[in-house]
């Protein structure tokens, strides 16, 4: 009997096992020229009524956007961080919230505040350098996180909340919301890492405006899609057209049901486009082309909404005027409360941070205290 020839290894047939498989579902419902490419509408954009109440506050959030920018260039407000262009996923993510649950921001997502009972004195206050600002009076809005501009640390907080409803037994969901570059920051990914290993209700929103300030989405990562991140993590992952607020609400709906069943968390990807600078003290003409601004503005989620809402004919040009003018008087109003709050005294910045007062700090404010005594 012969020997059998001997084959290399690498010349081996392999027989190749699948340890794992994922795909990413894309949602969208409104294109970009506000046609309809879906019939299985959800129930909520089945009420017209509802759907013109959401393209009010979208629109509510840009007049809000456009007087907060100009109250900064006329230096009555500090560095402020602008949302145009993400009205859809904002409002979104805010309306399909319930009131128990909870919300961490990360510095623009107005819309959602907006809904949740955030007064824009206490946006303006907050930009012009009060922190009373954070100490939101209205509720749902009470029991949410304060803004934070340290990236991706608000996505700690939401876990930890999400970790103290599950101990709890309490049917709630802690949602954060982070931009595409701060979704490649260590606090994000532990934040839904934890989520996934003890089936936290966590909902991470990952609001991909394209733009990490100066750093585009192609260099920042080498994933397909930023939703995919939550696979490593074991949770839900979607992608949406985050200028159809019917998409975003869709998914965040879902996202929130299975949560609070006990059915673990997810991370939505809402892909829009950042329209305006990274900030107030920003100048994306640096780094951004005419072109692909203007391909934004042709996505934009105001102008598909509206459209649709025309060809419902629950819309119409005499309407968005008079909701115009409404947004206006509403603005000037809160501006003006913002003007005509008296200031804290000096010693206030000792007041709220210790318990009890170090040393050193309690020294400082005797001191200024003394001086002031002096001057008067």
């Amino acid at each position: 009997m012969g020997r059998r020839p001997h084959i290399p290894i690498a010349q081996r047939e392999r027989v190749v096992t699948t340890a794992a498989k994922f795909e990413i579902e894309y949602l969208q419902y409104l294109d970009a020229e506000g046609k309809q490419v879906r019939d299985d509408l959800p129930a909520f954009a089945q009420d017209l009524d509802h759907m013109v109440e959401l393209y009010k506050l979208m629109l509510s959030t840009r007049v809000f956007d456009a007087k907060s920018i100009a109250l900064q260039r006329t230096g009555k407000l500090g560095t402020y961080a602008s949302c145009l262009g993400h009205e859809a996923a904002h409002v979104g993510i805010g309306s399909a919230m319930k009131p128990e649950d909870v919300l961490a921001v990360s510095y623009r997502e107005y819309g959602a505040q907006l809904y949740r009972g955030v007064q824009p004195r206490e946006v303006y206050m907050y930009w012009g350098g009060d922190e009373r600002g954070n100490d939101y009076q209205n509720e749902p809005a009470r029991h949410d996180f304060a803004w934070s501009v340290p990236i991706a640390t608000q996505c700690l907080h939401a876990a930890g909340s999400a970790m103290a409803f599950k101990i709890r037994g309490e049917k709630r969901v802690a949602v954060c919301t982070i931009g595409d570059g701060g979704s490649s920051k260590g606090d994000f990914y532990g934040a839904i890492n934890i989520a996934g290993a003890r089936d936290l209700p966590l909902v991470a929103v990952i609001v991909n405006n394209q733009w990490a300030i100066s750093v585009p989405r192609k260099i920042q990562s080498g994933a397909k899609t930023l939703a995919q991140k939550g696979i490593a993590a074991g949770l839900y992952c979607i992608q949406v057209d985050g200028n159809d607020i019917i998409a975003v609400r869709k998914a965040m709906e879902d996202a929130l049901e299975r949560a609070r069943n006990g059915q673990g968390g997810s991370v939505i990807e809402a892909v829009t486009y950042r329209l305006g600078d990274h900030t107030t003290a920003d100048d994306a003409r640096r780094y951004r082309g005419e072109a692909e601004v203007k391909e934004g503005w042709d996505k934009e989620p105001l102008k598909r909404l509206r459209n649709w809402l025309v060809t419902k004919g629950v819309w119409d040009e005499a309407r968005e005027e008079a909701w115009k003018a409404e947004c206006d008087d509403w603005m000037d109003n809160e501006v003006n409360a913002y003007l005509e709050t008296k200031t804290q005294p000096v010693t206030a910045m000792f007041d709220y941070t210790f318990a009890e007062l170090p040393a050193d700090l309690e020294k400082q404010r005797n001191a200024f205290l003394a001086n002031e005594n002096k001057a008067h």
